[in-house]
């Protein structure tokens, strides 16, 4: 009896402690799952507030962009502005060296304070961002856009996209105002100008203007609609 007794006692107390060992268990995974779910409450709260400041972002760019558009061509329709407007504010994303200013200020200039993109210059040049045919057909390849005729450039989402491309890379290798210089008279014309220490006699009489012109619109852009 005694033995069965002390048998009874250690299964009673091994039972009590598998007991204690599974409730444990469960405890501390409570705990781990409560512990996951209070981390992926933060994270999402901090995915939607970083969501909320890019939503903030864009829309304030947006509508400053659609401002400057309506300054100099208010008779644009407002769906083609909208559209004109996102893709500026995408070039600006895509091209960190390119805000949305800088780009503003080119177009301003580029079709001669117009904003319409079927502006064709004196020598060919097509649109807001004044592309040359053959110059098109080559940024077209580097995009990977299929290039069917110089009338793409009237397109102003197909002109600014290809425009941007071409004053990134301008902008990348000289810097804003020798990328200017690139943009307006040539990769060549600009090298020399910047190892002449910007000597303006190394630059057309166009470039000579056209530099500091879209810098002062630029200076200009920065504080726009600003009280």
């Amino acid at each position: 009896m005694r033995i069965k007794y002390s048998i009874s006692i250690l299964f009673g107390a091994l039972l009590i402690i598998l007991v204690m060992v599974v409730v444990s268990f469960a405890v501390i995974e409570s705990k781990s799952s409560q512990e996951k779910y209070i981390s992926d409450i933060s994270k999402s709260i901090i995915i939607h507030e970083s969501m909320a400041q890019v939503d903030q972002e864009r829309s304030k760019s947006v509508n400053k962009i659609l401002d400057i558009i309506e300054k100099y061509n208010n008779e644009m329709n407002d769906s083609q502005r909208v559209d004109i407007a996102n893709e500026i504010y995408e070039m600006s994303v895509k091209y960190p060296n390119l805000n949305i200013d800088f780009i503003a200020a080119t177009i301003t200039h580029e079709s001669a304070n117009t904003w319409d993109p079927q502006v064709v210059s004196r020598v060919g040049a097509m649109g807001l961002m004044q592309i040359m045919p053959s110059t098109g057909e080559y940024l077209a390849a580097e995009e990977g856009i299929e290039w069917t005729s110089s009338k793409m450039l009237n397109d102003p989402l197909i002109n600014i996209r290809l425009g941007c491309r071409y004053l990134n890379e301008m902008v990348t290798m000289y810097d804003h105002d020798g990328g200017l210089a690139a943009y307006n008279a040539g990769p060549r014309i600009a090298r020399l100008w910047l190892a002449s220490n910007k000597n303006d006699n190394i630059l057309w009489k166009e470039t000579r203007g056209y530099v500091p012109a879209i810098l002062k619109l630029y200076a200009e852009f920065q504080t726009f609609g600003e009280m």
